[in-house]
């Protein structure tokens, strides 16, 4: 048994999404959360510039004593995780592979994708499934803006509705949808409305979460005595829509008190 606890980071409050899926999943395990609000978004920077970031949020998650870290967003995962991974002697998890094997195990071959610019463009998702699902057909989609009106908290009205009509034009006969940036999820019910029900919608954070309890347990670092869900959050940028979005996701209304400035 192992009671430290996981570290987590993301851009902004699309990591959420994976933390609440990992808090229902991994009973008992506390999280500590870095929303490095100053540096948002990261969609729009450099490969250089994403490896730096992630090096600092790994650097101060590791001060905290966490014994795993996950990567709660797809474009520090697409373009940073292999080289986090080499620099650092501690299980770090991003949000491709666990998803991918999902497509796989369910045999889909009609893809969709839609995800930041930089991880588009960086061929992530595009590489791993073709290495891992034979003969798919994959669309791939930047959509810019969903990240900035997730952080704005317009993820329910008529101009998220307007903007994501707009993005799934030219989705035609997918099976299924990655949501591949982790603020995706906050706009699941109006992608589904859109798509219809014979389109299965990928929230990353669940088939992440499922993958994170089979390491923990596989590795002897499962804190398996302990039932209570605890997290703390930490912010590189207080003077953001951070707080009001998180405590609608989370539905915690104690929130403001588990939220700190993260001094590096």
């Amino acid at each position: 048994m192992d009671s430290r606890p996981i570290g987590m980071f993301d851009s902004g409050v699309g990591g959420l999404t994976v933390l609440k899926e990992v808090m229902e999943e991994c009973i008992g395990e506390k999280v500590i959360y870095l929303g490095d609000t100053k540096s948002f978004p990261y969609g729009n920077k450099t490969k250089e510039s994403i490896i730096n970031l992630c090096k600092n949020a790994i650097d101060f998650l590791i001060k905290k004593d966490v014994k795993a870290i996950i990567i709660a967003c797809g474009t520090a995962t697409s373009q940073a995780l292999e080289e986090m991974q080499k620099c650092y002697n501690i299980p770090i998890i991003g949000i491709i592979d666990s998803t991918v094997d999902y497509i796989k195990n369910k045999g889909y071959k009609n893809i969709g994708v839609i995800a930041t610019r930089g991880t588009i463009r960086s061929n992530g998702w595009q590489n791993k499934i073709d290495e891992k699902v034979e003969n798919a057909t994959t669309t791939n989609k930047e959509c810019p803006l969903l990240a900035q009106m997730a952080e704005e908290g317009w993820t329910e009205n008529e101009i998220a509705k307007l903007v994501i009509a707009e993005y799934l034009k030219g989705f035609k006969n997918i099976e299924c949808l990655i949501l591949g940036c982790t603020h995706y999820p906050l706009f699941k019910n109006i992608i589904e409305n859109k798509l219809g029900k014979n389109v299965d919608v990928i929230n990353t954070g669940e088939m992440l979460a499922k993958t994170l309890n089979e390491t923990l347990k596989s590795s002897n670092i499962a804190n398996e005595e302990k039932e209570a869900k605890e997290y703390e959050i930490y912010l590189t940028d207080m003077e953001t829509n951070f707080i009001n979005v998180a405590s609608k996701l989370l539905k915690d209304d104690n929130i403001v008190e588990k939220i700190k400035l993260a001094e590096y």
